[in-house]
């Protein structure tokens, strides 16, 4: 096996294995709370890996984001030093390959140029 083969199937366990651990660190009134948001379209997934803030959130809102994105950032700065790379790369790296096809039609999301775009 090649190394490029290794190390895309490195990455892909990886993967796996930062999704389980960004869903175990959420808990269920956090998701509720942010999934509600993500119908709205007042919240949505950012290209760099954490959930954002598309229009005007309640505190409680706010704050499930906050614990979220923290959980993501543990969650992902793992990842990365087990491959190697930098926290913002997992992150980013985390988004192309399990948060952005999991993002249900109409809701929104910001992608790497910035812009928040309704799939």
């Amino acid at each position: 096996m090649t190394f490029r083969k290794l190390f895309v199937l490195g990455a892909a366990v990886v993967a796996l294995g930062v999704a389980a651990g960004a869903a175990l660190a959420q808990t269920p009134a956090q998701k509720s709370l942010i999934d509600a948001a993500k119908a709205q379209g007042s919240v949505g997934e950012q290209a760099d890996g954490y959930v954002g803030v598309r229009t005007s959130v309640g505190p409680d809102v706010q704050a499930a984001i906050t614990a979220t994105n923290a959980a993501r950032r543990q969650v992902y700065a793992a990842s990365a030093a087990d491959v190697g790379t930098s926290t913002e790369v997992a992150a980013a790296r985390m988004f192309e390959s399990q948060l952005l096809p999991r993002i249900s039609s109409g809701q929104w999301y910001r992608n790497a140029s910035g812009q928040w775009v309704q799939r």
